[in-house]
C-alpha cells in the first residue's frame, strides 16, 4: 500500500485511530513487560544473594561448632 502524503499515511485509509491506538497500546504493554522483567530479575538476584549469604553463615557456624 502506497500513500500520497504523510497525512494520508497517518489517516491509514480511515482506520488511523484504530491503527495508531493499537500501536500505542502494544508499545505500552511491551514497555511494561520489559520493566516488570527487570524488576523481577533484580528481586530474584537479591534473594539468591541473601540465600547464598545465609548458606555461608550456616556453613561457618557448623565449622566453628566442630572445632
Amino acid at each position: 500500500m502506497q500513500f500520497d502524503s504523510f497525512s494520508s499515511f497517518i489517516a491509514m485509509g480511515g482506520y488511523g485511530m484504530y491503527v495508531w491506538s493499537s500501536m500505542l497500546v502494544t508499545f505500552i504493554g511491551l514497555g511494561a513487560l520489559a520493566i516488570e522483567a527487570k524488576w523481577v530479575r533484580r528481586t530474584l538476584k537479591r534473594e539468591a544473594q541473601a540465600q547464598q549469604a545465609r548458606a555461608q553463615r550456616i556453613q561457618r557456624a557448623k565449622r566453628a561448632s566442630t572445632q
